[in-house]
């Protein structure tokens, strides 16, 4: 583990950067763009926790909608339904923490993407 060496992984949205790795994490910084949003999506293996950095979220969990800001956490259990979406009018920065046993992005089931990704891993 080496501090300032993280790999940024560029997406339609924005980015992720993944800052730290073990068998049974991983925790990553997402920055989505201002009105961007990542995929309608579930996970088998893993769940996460948000926690807003900066800027004003609109998190989709289940059925449910609600807006978090700098602050704020919510928890994603596996398989639960989930989407992210800047919905202030600055970058959001989130951090994510995955916990599970697999932390691999092909354990991403897309239902709904803005950006044509349903089918891809």
């Amino acid at each position: 583990y080496s501090e300032g060496s993280y790999d940024r992984v560029e997406k339609p949205w924005g980015y992720f950067e993944t800052l730290m790795e073990t068998n049974t994490s991983k925790i990553k910084l997402l920055y989505v763009l201002p009105g961007e949003r990542l995929s309608l999506q579930k996970h088998k293996h893993r769940s996460e926790t948000w926690h807003v950095v900066r800027g004003a979220a609109k998190v989709t969990k289940n059925k449910k909608s609600f807006i978090m800001e700098t602050g704020d956490s919510v928890i994603i259990e596996k398989n639960q339904l989930h989407r992210l979406e800047n919905s202030g009018d600055i970058p959001l920065q989130v951090i994510e923490v995955q916990t599970g046993s697999y932390f691999g992005e092909d354990d991403i089931i897309r239902l709904e993407d803005s950006y044509g990704r349903v089918d891809l891993h």
